[in-house]
């Protein structure tokens, strides 16, 4: 990958922004609330085991306590459920996860009037090729960049990636995820703290009892794990 495009700054951050996302039962989605989840994910592509209808999203969606954000997850989708999952879910920040170029991603964003996060997946192995600075040049219009494992079809497939092989110096807010669990997102964030204008943090199988089915206890692990490597990190 290439090394240039060093970034302007770096953003003060404190605290670690954690999204949790694959959610289809309201308990799960009011455990997560009360115990930190700063944004929610709704997976609207139906092949996924995760996915939900935009109803049903929109049901869950109303459970969210004020500055919770929901996030509506899409695969190459059209712009018309795009824009009826928009409104459908007031307030809800959008993630391309396919395919999608920049031009329809900002077009999306111009249309709903909501910002969005672009998925760039990351190769497992240094033999694949992929430029994230010139990707995050490509999607500069994102609030954004969603770090997943690059495997057989779309999302990480709980899939780490070499955190190692990214560059040091990405003009862009970055959100790491795949494969994250308690176990090992406090390695995550040490390893890539710095290496963009913000990190984030995403998970879903690592905190989950079955594919969309949450696990309270691991989600409470998740979050504290997360405020452990906050407070060790000098920030």
């Amino acid at each position: 990958m290439s090394q240039a495009n060093t970034p302007t700054s770096h953003t003060p951050q404190q605290r670690t922004r954690i999204k949790m996302c694959g959610f289809t039962r309201e308990a799960d989605v009011l455990a997560a609330c009360s115990l930190g989840a700063d944004a929610i994910g709704f997976v609207l592509y139906p092949p996924s085991p995760r996915s939900v209808s935009i109803d049903r999203a929109a049901e869950l969606a109303r459970l969210l306590p004020a500055f919770v954000v929901p996030v509506l997850l899409f695969v190459n989708e059209t712009p018309e459920r795009i824009q009826a999952a928009c409104t459908a879910v007031p307030g809800a920040l959008l993630q391309f996860h396919g395919d999608e170029s920049p031009e329809f991603c900002q077009s999306i964003s111009l249309l709903t009037g909501r910002p969005h996060l672009k998925a760039a997946r990351i190769p497992l192995s240094e033999a694949q090729d992929f430029d994230l600075l010139e990707f995050a040049s490509q999607h500069h219009s994102a609030q954004a960049l969603l770090l997943d494992a690059h495997v057989d079809g779309y999302g990480g497939g709980g899939k780490t990636f070499h955190w190692s092989l990214l560059p040091p110096n990405v003009n862009a807010h970055l959100v790491l995820s795949g494969g994250l669990t308690p176990a090992n997102v406090g390695d995550g964030m040490r390893a890539l703290r710095t290496h963009g204008l913000s990190l984030a943090v995403d998970v879903s199988s690592g905190i989950e009892a079955g594919k969309g089915l949450k696990d309270a206890e691991k989600m409470r692990q998740f979050v504290q794990a997360v405020r452990t490597a906050d407070n060790a990190l000098d920030f």
